[in-house]
C-alpha cells in the first residue's frame, strides 16, 4: 500500500494585492506566472498616489484602510506590493491581520552579492530611502556604503499617468541621476514596484551615461516565490487540478475606475523584463 497521502482540502478563495497606485502590477505579473490557479483582489490607492511623499504616519493609515479594505472582501492572505507601505507598516499588518501578509522589499541583498568594484544605485521614493525599516536592510548589507540611495520625486506620477512619454521619463532620470554620469555602475535596484513597469527605459539611460554592468534588480520574484511558500505553508493553495479561472484579477480603486482600470491593464500585460 502506499504510503503517500493526496491533498483533498484546497483554499479557492482570492488573495489581496495593494499598492498606492499602478506599481503592484510588476509584482502581480511574476505572481500570476508563478501561481497559474489562484485568484487575486487588486486595489490600487490611486487617489492618494503617490505614497512616497508622505509622512509615515499617514503611509500606515493608509496602508491599514487597503488591508481592511481586502479583507472584506474575503482574501485568503495579503501581498503589500509597493515598497514605502511595505516599510512604513508591514509589522504593524502582521500584528494586526489574521491572514499571512507578505511583503515587497527593495533588491539590494542580490546587487550587492554581486562581484564587481563599481557602486549599486537604489533607486526609489524619497519616503522608501528614509524609512527605518529600508535603513536596516541597508545596513545589513556587507559593504553598505556601495549602495547609492536616490531618491526619484515625480517618476512615480509619470508611470501613474499612464500616457507619459519616453522622452519625459529620459529628462527626469537625467535630473536625478546626472550626478553619477560616467561612474561604474554595477547594479541599479528597482526600489519602487512602479519602476519595473518602465526598465527597459531604465536600461536605454544605463547603458548611454554609465560603466559596468548595470544590471537592473527589483524584488518582484522574490515576493512570488514567498507568497508560494507561505500559501503551502498555512495550506492556503488553490487546488492545482482545478480549471484556471477565467477572471483572474479584480480590479478595485480609490480613484476613477473607468479610466484607471483600462491603464491598469495595459500594465499587468507589460511582458516583464527579464534580470
Amino acid at each position: 500500500m502506499s504510503d503517500i497521502t493526496l491533498k483533498t482540502e484546497y483554499d479557492a478563495r482570492p488573495i489581496g494585492v495593494f499598492d498606492s497606485g499602478f506599481g503592484g502590477a510588476s509584482t502581480l505579473r511574476n505572481i500570476l506566472r508563478l501561481l497559474p490557479n489562484e485568484r487575486f483582489i487588486y486595489f490600487g490607492d490611486n487617489a492618494n498616489a503617490p505614497y512616497g511623499d508622505k509622512r509615515e504616519d499617514e503611509i500606515l493609515a493608509l496602508s491599514e484602510a487597503a488591508a481592511d479594505l481586502l479583507l472584506h472582501k474575503g482574501v485568503k492572505a495579503l501581498v503589500v506590493a509597493c515598497n514605502t507601505a511595505t516599510s512604513a507598516s508591514i509589522n504593524a499588518l502582521r500584528r494586526k491581520l489574521d491572514v499571512p501578509v507578505v511583503s515587497v522589499e527593495p533588491a539590494i541583498k542580490p546587487a550587492c552579492e554581486t562581484p564587481g568594484e563599481g557602486c549599486v544605485l537604489m533607486l526609489a521614493t524619497v519616503a522608501t530611502t528614509k524609512l527605518a525599516r529600508y535603513k536596516a536592510l541597508q545596513a545589513r548589507m556587507r559593504e553598505p556604503e556601495r549602495v547609492i540611495n536616490v531618491g526619484c520625486s515625480g517618476l512615480v506620477e509619470l508611470i501613474e499617468s499612464g500616457s507619459a512619454l519616453e522622452e519625459d521619463i529620459l529628462r527626469l532620470l537625467e535630473e536625478k541621476l546626472a550626478p553619477f554620469e560616467g561612474k561604474k555602475v554595477d547594479g541599479i535596484v528597482l526600489g519602487c514596484t512602479h519602476y519595473p513597469l518602465i526598465a527597459p527605459v531604465f536600461e536605454r539611460y544605463a547603458r548611454a551615461h554609465f560603466k559596468g554592468a548595470c544590471r537592473l534588480y527589483d524584488g518582484n520574484e522574490g515576493t512570488a516565490r514567498q507568497l508560494r511558500r507561505v500559501l503551502r505553508a498555512n495550506g492556503l493553495e488553490a487546488d492545482p487540478m482545478a480549471t484556471p479561472p477565467e477572471n483572474r484579477v479584480s480590479f478595485f480603486t480609490s480613484g476613477d475606475e473607468g479610466s484607471l482600470e483600462p491603464i491598469f491593464r495595459r500594465l499587468l500585460e507589460t511582458p516583464i523584463y527579464e534580470q
